[in-house]
Formats: C-alpha cells, sequence, structure tokens
C-alpha cells in the first residue's frame, strides 16, 4: 500500500497518473496547500522541504519526496514506464529533468504571475509567457517525429502532461504547435491518466 500526499496540482497528478496506470492500490491524503497543511510537522516529517507530492510504502518502509524521483521509485517497482536499456533509459531521464528543471518552473511562474500574484506585472507574465512557448516549440519538435515524447509511453509523458494540460487555463493556445496538441489530445485519453487527474477529490 502506497500513502500518498498530495493536492490538485500539476506536480501531485503526474505521481496519481503514475499510480493508476501501473494498478498499486493507494491512498490519497489530501495536503490543502491553500491552508498551509505543507507545513505541519507531521508531514515535515516526510518531507523536510513542504512540497507535495510525497508518499510512504508501505511495504518497503520508504518515504520518498520530490516528484521526479517519486515517479522513477514507482516505475522502477512496477517495471513498466521506465527503460532498463541505456540509451532509451536515459532518454526518459532526459525529458523527465526538463520536465523538473524547465517546464515546471516556467509554467508554474507564469501561472502565479498571471492568476494569482497581488499585482499585474506585464515584464513577469511576458517572460514566463515567451518561455512556456519556447518549450512548447521544444516539445512540438520532439513530438514532430515520435508518437510519445521517447517514443513509447513513459513517465516523462506523465511529467510533462498535467502542465501541458493546463495551457487554456494560463491563457494560451496549442494551435500553432500542432504535434503537443496532437499528444494531449491522445494522454487525455487514457483512462488511467483520466483518472489520475481527478486526484485528489476535494470535499
Amino acid at each position: 500500500m502506497i500513502d500518498f500526499y498530495t493536492f490538485t496540482t500539476p506536480n501531485g497528478r503526474k505521481v496519481s497518473i503514475l499510480l493508476e496506470e501501473v494498478g498499486f492500490p493507494y491512498t490519497s491524503h489530501v495536503i490543502d496547500i491553500r491552508k498551509g497543511d505543507q507545513f505541519t510537522p507531521e508531514f515535515v516529517a516526510i518531507n523536510p522541504n513542504s512540497k507535495i507530492p510525497a508518499i510512504v510504502d508501505q511495504e518497503s518502509g520508504l518515504s520518498i519526496f520530490e516528484s521526479g524521483a517519486i515517479l522513477i521509485y514507482l516505475a522502477e517497482k512496477a517495471g513498466q514506464f521506465l527503460p532498463t536499456e541505456t540509451k532509451a533509459r536515459f532518454q526518459v531521464l532526459e525529458w523527465l529533468m526538463l520536465q523538473m528543471g524547465s517546464i515546471g518552473p516556467m509554467f508554474g511562474q507564469l501561472n502565479h504571475f498571471r492568476k494569482f500574484a497581488p499585482e499585474t506585472i506585464p515584464y513577469a507574465i511576458n517572460r514566463y509567457e515567451t518561455e512556456t512557448l519556447r518549450l512548447y516549440s521544444v516539445l512540438d519538435q520532439q513530438l514532430a517525429a515520435n508518437e510519445f515524447v521517447c517514443g513509447d509511453y513513459s513517465i516523462a509523458d506523465m511529467a510533462i502532461y498535467p502542465w501541458v494540460a493546463i495551457y487554456e487555463f494560463q491563457g494560451l493556445t496549442l494551435d500553432q504547435h500542432p504535434h503537443l496538441k496532437r499528444w494531449v489530445e491522445t494522454i487525455a485519453q487514457r483512462p488511467a491518466v483520466q483518472r489520475g487527474m481527478a486526484v485528489p477529490e476535494l470535499s
């Protein structure tokens, strides 16, 4: 059994998608970051950085934070969605790290300055929108030659999808990136993705 600590964010949803894809039994625990749940002593004991998601694997006794590390752990535990052959494995890890180091931070800053900042700062919005659109182009070029990001469906797709899927929320369109748009529409049809994107349910 996996105890899964999460909230309704792209970083949380990438893990719930993988949990649904591999079929591991898990219990989701809502960490309401709007209320500061991530700073409680109980959660800090699991993740000292006070960020979701995190997991505790009751079978192995391991607790793991940082979504990329969680994806690698769960994929290896399941023996799915992360190749073992060296070249293919590191291609998946490259694109996973791109999501962790570029897509998540840049898209997240655009979200913040466009939707949540207490004042409108045009420079910040333009900076992060420009970088988001550049990353759309990077993904679009990769997907022009691949059905999924690394050829076969993998944790790279699961990591990137929840961030791109919110393009309308960000006030953007995928019309200029047809391969990326096709990819989003394809992944959105997967039943495990649909279930994972609905986790956690908020009362």
